[in-house]
């Protein structure tokens, strides 16, 4: 891949969504990042009530997942963001604060692949057609 190619993204089907996220991040998927990602989503948006959430792979190895459906949410950030972004952009600015915050974890392996996610991830985004309200919503 170049630094001209465009990442794409795609669906990870239903019957191999646990066997993708648990050879990226084995039994940390399910113990960690899953939950933060769960868990920072309800902070930052107060229309996020949970459900089902969509994984997608991207064409560079990174991943992501995002809240399935076409609904958009109010975002709140500590940093002063106010905005509303699509369910896809939610997933990628949650993602995007997990990776951030699991990238200075104790454990240096899983540490070191949250790091490579979240900059696979911000390779991605800065494409998406929300990449400037995401950029604010992480600043």
């Amino acid at each position: 891949m170049t630094l001209t190619d465009t990442i794409t993204s795609h669906a990870v089907p239903d019957d191999a969504r646990v066997n993708h996220v648990a050879k990226l991040f084995g039994t940390h998927f399910p113990m960690s990042l899953e939950p933060f990602v769960f868990g920072i989503t309800n902070q930052l948006s107060p229309d996020y009530q949970g459900g089902l959430w969509e994984f997608l792979v991207l064409s560079n190895g990174g991943f992501y997942m995002a809240p399935h459906g076409s609904n958009r949410y109010r975002v709140v950030c500590e940093n002063g963001f106010e905005g509303e972004l699509s369910a896809d952009a939610l997933g990628i600015t949650a993602c995007l604060y997990a990776y951030s915050h699991l990238s200075f974890g104790e454990d240096e392996s899983f540490a070191a692949t949250c790091a490579e996610h979240y900059h696979w991830l911000r390779a991605f985004m800065m494409d998406h057609a929300e990449a400037r309200m995401i950029l604010r919503a992480i600043d």
